[in-house]
């Protein structure tokens, strides 16, 4: 006792340590003193509710961060192109002495595609049926034997013609035609057979593996007089990942179109970029119907270039932008939840002070039944 007498009563005792008071004026973020912080009920709920909110929308943000952006914009194309290549490969059920393939643009100009385009004989039936699987003779190779294809002890000779390559046309509205022979006599009539096979018709520099509307397309009939047309508008397309390099170089370059063909892209600074395809997409309409005999059957297929580019570009956003977007995202689910905290409180606090004047309304002389019934 005599000890504590000596020493007396300050206020070191009862309060913070000085070390610790030093430490906390260098904190940028103060904590609130436990005398000011009242607990609620729905706190923790509403913390729990913010850091769901908070994770959901940052996964978000980084889904779309890997996957990225894909745009199409629509422009006039820069590029000057005088021809256009046409990657074909079709499969007539007729024999190709009684076929003729020409092409014809909206000056009238003709060109002998017969004579641009190889043809080979092969049989319709390796083409009409199980089109959808692997098939022997499904190479130019194989095609030239398939003496153990079932059902080839039918076909004596190779009958049906495959036509493929790829030919350069006037860079005009055209017409690719497959028209029969006209020879007169019942014989040559009924030899009339256009139902076919197209495997590639593309426009521009070929790629093997870009997938068009027609590919894979078979068109049948029976009649001998029956007209197949297609109605195509292609327009030049470009697919980048590297929108911003081409950006600039579309700027400075006037030359000929690299979606034009194989001319146009061996002169373009992207021809061996890894980032970009040049090529042609198209839309088609297709109607066929029988003729008279009086008129000609056969494939007829009009193409529109248009005078529009599309460029479609997949475009990733840099890490950093990354980091800003999920602080905002994050920043903006607190900002946003401490406000409907606040809200919640408020109304919950306002239906309290009514509740208590509600029964407050029960007074000295108020019967006891109406006690009852007010609280």
């Amino acid at each position: 006792m005599n000890g504590f007498v000596d020493h007396g009563l300050d206020d070191s005792a009862f309060g913070e340590n000085k070390a610790v008071s030093a430490v906390k004026a260098f904190d940028a973020f103060p904590k609130t003193k436990p005398s000011y912080q009242q607990k609620t009920n729905t706190g923790g709920v509403w913390t729990v509710v913010l850091i769901c909110a908070s994770l959901w929308l940052a996964w978000t943000e980084v889904v779309r961060y890997w996957y990225g952006n894909t745009s199409h914009d629509f422009s006039v194309e820069q590029g000057v192109g005088h021809d256009l290549q046409i990657n074909l490969d079709v499969v007539v059920k007729m024999k190709c002495d009684d076929l003729h393939v020409n092409v014809q643009d909206a000056s009238g100009d003709r060109i002998l595609a017969g004579q641009a385009l190889h043809k080979d004989s092969t049989t319709w039936t390796q083409w009409g049926l199980n089109r959808k699987q692997h098939t022997l003779g499904a190479t130019k190779e194989e095609r030239l034997d398939l003496s153990g294809f079932p059902g080839f002890g039918d076909y004596k000779e190779y009958a049906e013609e495959d036509v493929h390559d790829y030919l350069g046309a006037a860079r005009k509205s055209k017409k690719f035609l497959k028209t029969p022979r006209m020879s007169r006599g019942v014989e040559a009539d009924s030899s009339f057979n256009f139902s076919h096979h197209i495997n590639e018709l593309s426009f521009g520099p070929f790629y093997p593996s870009l997938v068009n509307p027609l590919d894979n397309t078979v068109a049948g009939t029976e009649q001998n007089f029956y007209k197949f047309q297609y109605y195509l508008s292609v327009v030049p397309t470009i697919y980048t990942t590297d929108a911003k390099s081409l950006r600039r170089i579309s700027k400075k370059q006037q030359g000929e179109s690299p979606s034009s063909g194989s001319d146009g892209l061996e002169k373009h600074p992207h021809r061996y970029s890894k980032n970009t395809v040049f090529t042609n997409q198209y839309a088609v309409t297709e109607q066929s119907h029988p003729v008279a005999e009086n008129n000609v059957p056969g494939v007829f297929v009009k193409f529109d270039i248009e005078p529009i580019q599309l460029t479609i570009a997949e475009e990733w956003s840099s890490i950093p932008a990354l980091f800003i977007r999920l602080v905002n995202v994050v920043s903006g689910v607190l900002v946003a939840g401490g406000w409907c905290y606040q809200i919640s409180e408020w109304a919950k606090e306002m239906r309290g002070r009514r509740r208590g004047r509600s029964e407050s309304w029960a007074g000295m002389l108020t019967p006891m039944d109406e006690k009852k019934s007010t609280f």
